[in-house]
């Protein structure tokens, strides 16, 4: 998965300047309040909102916005009532493409997710129609400095992990979803985690081989990636290193 790969890469050097830091903070509030929500505010008893916690720790969020967006969640602070929804589509080269979104107004959401997959030349789908296409699993992403992946397969393994596979200029340990927080708990102090949560994985990967094409799907998915009520895009597509490197 070279093409998703470098994705993943360059998602993260986006990610460093002050634009997209507010950004994804305000993800991550909503990510932390709707957990609070539906499992109570004590991370203890809570794995979702445990993950949320480690994610927004990761980014270097003040605990102060953690126990703010906690509150309202738990219903201490007033806040926006946010509801989940999954968009399903396909972009690109026939690429399947997952949108998970949280949204206090559903009609705006789905308007604008179904006019960036118009614009590319894509179409959003009906409910189910790619996402079995795609495995649940925890997933961690760490850096590849000051660890060799042997050392890494090890700790992860020991922990609990399924796998270790190369992402980009890092590396994504995989794990069941059931398994995700006690691998994580294990491995708190021994790796440095950039990204720490469930993440849906391609079973299979489409090929996308015109440079014209790929322009479009990257588009499309940084389009995603950008709308504010979206928390997480996830694709099953294939790009060159070739390619990448020069539409990137």
């Amino acid at each position: 998965m070279s093409g998703h790969s470098k994705w993943s890469t360059i998602k993260r050097k986006k990610g460093a300047n002050d634009a997209r830091r507010g950004q994804m903070f305000t993800k991550l509030i909503k990510e932390i309040t709707i957990a609070a929500r539906s499992g109570g505010g004590d991370p203890a008893g809570n794995p979702r909102l445990r993950s949320a916690i480690l994610a927004a720790k990761a980014e270097n969020m003040p605990k102060d916005n953690i126990d703010r967006a906690i509150k309202k969640g738990t219903g201490e602070l007033d806040g926006a009532v946010y509801e989940e929804i999954l968009y399903e589509g396909y972009g690109p080269g026939g690429v399947a493409i997952l949108v998970e979104a949280m949204t206090d107004n559903k009609n705006r959401t789905v308007a604008d997710i179904r006019h960036f997959f118009t614009k590319s030349g894509g179409n959003l789908g009906e409910s189910n129609c790619v996402a079995w296409m795609f495995d649940q699993k925890g997933s961690i992403a760490v850096d590849k400095e000051g660890m060799s992946e042997e050392e890494l397969m090890e700790l992860a393994l020991e922990a609990g992990a399924e796998d270790v596979v190369e992402d980009g200029d890092g590396f994504q340990i995989l794990t069941a979803p059931e398994d995700f927080n006690d691998v994580v708990e294990k491995l708190e102090g021994k790796v440095r985690f950039n990204e720490a949560g469930l993440a849906r994985i391609p079973k299979n990967t489409i090929a996308v081989a015109e440079e014209k094409t790929a322009q479009s799907l990257l588009r499309l998915l940084e389009n995603l990636e950008d709308h504010d009520d979206v928390q997480k895009v996830s694709a099953n597509f294939d790009i060159s290193d070739d390619i990448m490197d020069k539409i990137s």
